[in-house]
């Protein structure tokens, strides 16, 4: 073997420092066991040359620059490869005789491929491995054949080995997979009976960097035909036209880093070839051949056979992978249906019906889990505290409530791991605004074979400055403890997370729907549509529902006493939703009981405080009662949190100095009754808070507002006038806020 040269790629020096920015696409140079040639399409001239065309054809590339490529080539293998170009078939490689000297031809195999606006041209002497048997299609074609008639992955990888190693003559053959970490693991092995087994072994991601990843994904078929090869470098180094070197991300002799060859080296290798196994677009893992006898050059056709080999076995790998998906999802798709038929028919709270159904663990394979309903933390199974399950979600909610998981919580926040054992992965699904499910999975302590001390960078980084940060030279192996993360999710865990997640949404909407729907006809039942007539009293009233429609506490009523005289509310429950609109019907009616038996709004309101502190927990309730004496011009009011009524004059509108006792519902404090004198041409304006109340502004100034608005009182005095008038009031204090909104006005008939 030739000494390694001390030629620099295009880009630089470069150590374990920097490797992984390595821009190893563009090296500026070639492997010497064939030469390169960059052609400009427009005029066919050779613009860039690789220095192995001396020894190839005897010429050195300064004096084929700027020549015609027949006069490269000749004019027969010229034609040809114009011939593919035209054709725009350029994967295939060409097959054919460099005759520039007659009698001393050479067959070759030329492959072609474009680079921005430069034809690539690489040529290979047509070699032969020894050890190695021809490669025919019927060869090819029976290797895929015996692939097909795997069964399971693990059997599928262990022929792949086979059949690669047959076909191109490596001494060891791998099937190597990532994990999601971009570490690596020997799945699968074909070698020399003698060569030690890596079968097992791990590598660790830095091996292989991300843009050397990237190149397996666009280049399927990498080789180094002798690992102490010398770079032939390009000449120019850069592109006239560009000023940058020549891309050769497809290129079959693309001179590869300083830093894997010294790797390959470390290791005894003498040769080596990759093919990859591609998934979606996405590194799957590889075919990794080594050598350790020699340089080795297996032939084009035998390349072609194992990156069509490679091709095959990632459809097969991928069908395999969604096969046995299918089946693990189809399983949780049977559980599924059966945990929400449970919950649909159970009448009970559908979050809360899910949360204690034991199968909801097995849905994914977790652990714990955790149900959030915007009030309510239910869990079942092993779940951490309740700060650390509300940390988790919020680290992985998704705006749009989507599924999101990890395996590996604490790398979202080293605090995490400490909840390792109940919780080192977790997988959330939202259920609405601030409502979610989050299934969480303990750690899982594995055992990894590495091979060779995976923190080498590390290590040697610490050692201090003058150490060479090199590749490993020890590849025995070293085994580790891995801790901290938990068993990955797989691909359907997520899917079956968002099926449920719309299952129980329409469960939840349904529900929903109906108890709205009981609810907006108990609502239309106690807020009237239109205030009933009195003799001698006009009663107008105006109600707005809340934004969106949604139900609201807000209520007003109108009824004769015995008497004669008539009582007006407007009231208040807190809230919205159907638990603040059956309250309201609630109290709506025993305050129409307390004031037909006699009592008056005072007293009324004191029995309805005490109702509301027995029967609805939680709700507190704001009403205002004006009982009205026509004949008397009088009225007697009492309020309880209620914003104050408003008397509207000739001259002019005050509110009314009402003491409001303090809201219904606390248990504490008294209502007092006021009497108030009504002039023959007054109106009596009562109202809810959703007229006035706006964030950011004090009250009185709303309040003030609205009395300023309300002072020139109607145009007119008939009932379309008094319509009229209700509707401006409606919307003078700007910014409603989405709350419902009730007015009341009651005055004598004119």
């Amino acid at each position: 073997m030739s000494e390694v040269s001390p030629y620099v790629p295009a880009y630089g020096e470069v150590d374990l420092t920097n490797c992984d920015r390595e821009p190893i696409h563009v090296p500026g140079a070639v492997q010497p066991h064939g030469f390169l040639l960059a052609v400009d399409r427009a005029t066919r001239a050779v613009v860039v040359a690789s220095q192995s065309t001396a020894t190839h054809l005897g010429r050195a590339p300064g004096e084929l620059l700027g020549r015609p490529l027949a006069d490269v080539l000749g004019d027969g293998l010229a034609a040809d490869v114009l011939a593919v170009e035209a054709s725009d078939v350029l994967s295939e490689p060409l097959r054919a005789r460099l005759d520039l000297v007659p009698g001393a031809g050479t067959d070759v195999d030329v492959v072609l491929h474009l680079s921005g606006d430069r034809l690539v041209v690489e040529v290979e002497p047509v070699g032969s491995s020894t050890g190695v048997s021809p490669v025919s299609y019927r060869s090819a074609r029976a290797a895929v054949s015996r692939l097909s008639e795997t069964t399971t992955l693990d059997e599928l990888c262990g022929r792949l080995a086979q059949e690669t190693r047959r076909l191109t003559g490596f001494d060891r053959v791998m099937v190597y997979r990532f994990d999601a970490q971009w570490n690596g693991e020997v799945v699968a092995e074909d070698r020399r009976e003698d060569l030690n087994a890596f079968l097992g072994l791990h590598y660790p991601a830095g091996d292989i960097p991300a843009q050397a990843r990237r190149l397996y994904t666009v280049n399927w078929t990498r080789l180094i035909a002798d690992v102490s090869y010398a770079p032939s470098p390009l000449h120019p180094v850069l592109d006239p036209a560009t000023g940058a070197p020549l891309d050769l991300s497809f290129s079959v002799l693309r001179s590869v880093s300083p830093i894997h060859v010294e790797y390959l080296r470390n290791m005894g290798v003498t040769a080596s070839m990759s093919v990859s196994l591609v998934q979606d677009g996405q590194l799957w893992g590889l075919i990794a051949c080594h050598h350790y006898s020699g340089p080795h050059r297996p032939s084009h056709d035998a390349r072609s056979a194992a990156e069509f080999l490679g091709q095959t076995a990632s459809q097969l790998i991928a069908g395999r992978q969604r096969a046995d998906d299918r089946e693990d999802a189809l399983r949780a798709q049977d559980l599924l249906a059966s945990i929400v038929a449970d919950v649909s028919g159970s009448g009970r709270d559908p979050l809360s019906s899910l949360a204690a159904d034991d199968r909801l663990l097995d849905l994914v394979g977790a652990g714990g889990a955790a149900l959030w309903d915007g009030s309510r933390l239910l869990t079942l199974g092993r779940v951490p505290g309740r700060a650390a399950l509300q940390q988790i979600a919020g680290m992985l909610a998704r705006r749009d409530g989507a599924p999101t998981f990890t395996d590996h919580l604490a790398s979202l926040s080293p605090a995490l791991a400490r909840y390792e054992r109940e919780a080192a992965g977790a997988l959330r699904v939202g259920l609405g605004v601030d409502r979610w499910l989050l299934w969480v999975r303990p750690e899982q302590e594995e055992v990894v074979d590495w091979g060779g001390d995976p923190r080498n960078k590390e290590i040697a980084a610490a050692e201090g400055p003058d150490v060479r940060l090199s590749p490993r030279k020890s590849f025995e192996k070293w085994r580790e403890v891995v801790r901290g993360r938990s068993l990955p999710w797989q691909r359907w865990h997520p899917e079956t997370a968002e099926r449920l997640r719309n299952q129980l949404t329409s469960i939840v909407l349904g529900r929903a729907r109906d108890q709205i729907a009981i609810a907006e006809s108990l609502q239309r039942a106690v807020v009237l549509d239109e205030a009933p007539e009195f003799d001698g009293l006009q009663v107008l009233a105006r109600y707005r529902p809340a934004e969106g429609s949604q139900l609201g506490g807000d209520w007003w009523d109108a009824v004769e006493l015995p008497d004669g005289r008539v009582a007006a509310v407007v009231g208040d429950v807190a809230g919205h939703g159907v638990h603040a609109a059956a309250a309201m019907a609630q109290l709506r009616t025993a305050l129409r009981a307390y004031l037909l038996e006699g009592h008056g709004p005072a007293a009324s309101l004191d029995r309805l405080d005490r109702l509301v502190g027995t029967l609805f927990s939680g709700h507190v309730a704001t009403a205002v009662i004006v009982v009205f004496d026509a004949d008397r011009r009088t009225a007697r009011l009492a309020s309880a949190g209620h914003p104050p009524p408003l008397l509207l004059t000739a001259g002019g509108c005050e509110p009314l100095a009402v003491a409001p006792r303090p809201l219904l519902g606390i248990g504490v404090g008294q209502a007092t009754d006021v009497t108030v004198e009504v002039p023959a041409d007054g109106l009596l304006l009562l109202y809810s808070d959703g007229l006035v109340e706006r964030r950011g502004t004090a009250l009185d100034e709303t309040i003030e507002q609205l009395r300023a608005a309300a002072a020139p009182g109607p145009t007119g005095s008939g009932p379309e006038a008094l319509g009229v008038f209700a509707d401006h009031l409606m919307t003078v204090v700007p910014g409603a806020e989405g709350d419902d909104t009730t007015l009341v006005l009651l005055g004598r008939r004119p």
